[in-house]
């Protein structure tokens, strides 16, 4: 059997509901994302995927990231790993987009990165880190992180460069699937929000 990359990302917080960069800053889940954390759950101890028997979980030390996977029901299972940390955005922690495009007109974060932060390379290759350790063994794997760093996977499972990153939109408590078709690299499904219509 091939490996396969089931991506949990994180429930709301207020940072990420304003739109703000949370990086490193601990914020914690809104009842909101509490709520969405127990959906997500729901759906993956039901058929087809019966709680994924077998499966290893690894979850980002980040409280938005543990408390999700937690109410999700994988707490027990599921080991902590700073390389499923979000990026660090250094000098544009905090700050919306908006708020950095004052500033810096015309920016992207896939092509200009971040000052006083972590650089492109850097995310790619902790994204790479993870996608070695998802295919190194016969089993898949869950793993319950944030949304930069989830679509920095995404990209790097498909052998593209991170800036495609940038295309594949990613909400809280969305639930992905990273496979094969033909025997290449493949987006199963993506940004999959199902279980929040109850």
């Amino acid at each position: 059997m091939a490996p396969r990359i089931l991506l949990a990302r994180h429930g709301q917080t207020a940072w990420s509901l304003s739109g703000k960069h949370t990086g490193r800053t601990d914020v914690p889940l809104l009842e909101e994302g509490r709520r969405g954390a127990k959906l997500l759950g729901e759906r993956l101890h039901r058929a087809p995927l019966d709680g994924l028997a077998g499966v290893e979980v690894r979850t980002s030390p980040l409280v938005r990231a543990r408390e999700t996977c937690e109410l999700a029901g994988f707490g027990d299972r599921a080991t902590e790993w700073d390389t499923l940390m979000e990026w660090d955005y250094g000098a544009y922690e905090g700050m919306t987009p908006a708020e950095i495009q004052a500033v810096r007109p015309g920016w992207l974060i896939w092509r200009d990165g971040v000052p006083e932060g972590e650089s492109l390379a850097e995310v790619a290759a902790r994204a790479d880190e993870v996608v070695d350790w998802a295919r190194s063994a016969d089993r898949d794997v869950l793993v319950f992180a944030h949304g930069h760093i989830l679509r920095s996977i995404g990209a790097r499972w498909l052998g593209l460069p991170l800036s495609f990153a940038a295309r594949i939109r990613l909400n809280p408590t969305s639930l992905s699937v990273l496979g094969w078709a033909y025997g290449e690299p493949a987006i199963e499904s993506w940004n999959d929000l199902g279980h929040l219509a109850g």
